[in-house]
């Protein structure tokens, strides 16, 4: 899948990969798409809750080498 912008938090820990996934997303259109790389554990249960909270789409999610990816299309 096609993505519109590449936001990279790996090393970073709760809460930083959703404060800087929201402030990435607010400047983006409707309907574009972030994709996420982050290496927090927690981010598996954080960034489903902060789209589900926020209005955004989780279109995917998966782990390569210990490294989760997360594609999020902007509500």
């Amino acid at each position: 899948m096609a993505w519109d912008q590449d936001l990279d938090a790996q090393g970073l820990l709760c809460p930083l990969p959703v404060l800087k996934a929201r402030k990435r997303l607010a400047g983006m259109a409707p309907g574009q798409v972030l994709r996420m790389l982050a290496t927090d554990p927690a981010a598996v249960i954080d960034v489903p809750h902060f789209c589900a909270e926020a209005g955004h789409d989780l279109l995917g999610s998966e782990d390569q080498d210990g490294v989760q990816i997360y594609l999020i299309r902007k509500g």
